[in-house]
């Protein structure tokens, strides 16, 4: 179990743990797939998005938006098809207008009382100012993708999060859904971490690839974490 006592920053993953980011990805990508004469299941959709994008990740450092265009071509090349570039930029741009899950914007005005928050995410900076706004919290630590120039699960995007934080490892706890791109690396450098588990009750993994990781703590949603965190 997690002493919150000894916590003084929550930092978090967004997409996936405080945006429903499955729900924004079929949102934008399945009226494009349809356009183009294809059928295709979403958990299926959802999974080759997994692929394609941690694939994308891993190579030299290049903006989200980019990426999200390259991951779109990717599924058009595994469905048949070939998306043009006005559907490339929408998707990409699509980012900001996926939706926070219901319990975010009030779980994180309750936390923010008493710990201090940050954002550890694979994103653009442009992109997260659209997402932040649907959070309607003040994070103390935003630490993007874009500035790191890596992406998570890389150990750098965690390095230098914790070194912008100046606190010990013990004094910081990481809140994220995706096993594969946080807890992994949280873990390695010897965080402790909670898992916001929203795909509970589903076969797979959804838009991220499988791991296998031992957060220290599972849960739903993040109304518990603050019940649990003394945070209420």
């Amino acid at each position: 179990m997690i002493d919150f006592t000894t916590k003084r920053v929550l930092t978090f993953d967004c997409y996936g743990t405080l945006i429903d980011w499955e729900t924004g990805i079929l949102s934008a990508l399945q009226p494009i797939v349809t356009d183009h004469g294809v059928t295709a299941n979403p958990e299926h959709l959802l999974a080759l998005y997994a692929q394609l994008e941690a694939a994308a990740e891993q190579g030299p450092y290049t903006p989200y938006r980019q990426l999200l265009m390259a991951v779109l071509r990717g599924l058009g090349e595994r469905l048949g098809f070939t998306p043009f570039a006005a559907e490339q930029s929408r998707f990409a741009d699509s980012v900001g207008d996926w939706p926070p899950f219901d319990d975010a914007p009030a779980a994180l005005g309750a936390l923010k009382r008493r710990f201090r928050l940050a954002i550890i995410s694979n994103i653009d900076d442009d992109l997260f100012a659209r997402t932040n706004q649907k959070l309607d919290v003040v994070f103390d630590w935003i630490i993007t993708a874009q500035q790191v120039r890596s992406y998570k699960p890389s150990l750098n995007n965690f390095r230098q999060g914790l070194a912008r934080i100046g606190l010990p490892t013990e004094q910081v706890l990481h809140v994220a859904q995706s096993l594969f791109h946080d807890h992994v690396p949280a873990k390695q450098l010897g965080l402790e971490t909670v898992w916001i588990n929203r795909r509970h009750g589903k076969a797979g993994s959804g838009a991220t690839p499988y791991a296998n990781a031992q957060p220290d703590l599972e849960i739903r949603d993040l109304a518990t974490l603050v019940r649990m965190s003394g945070a209420v």
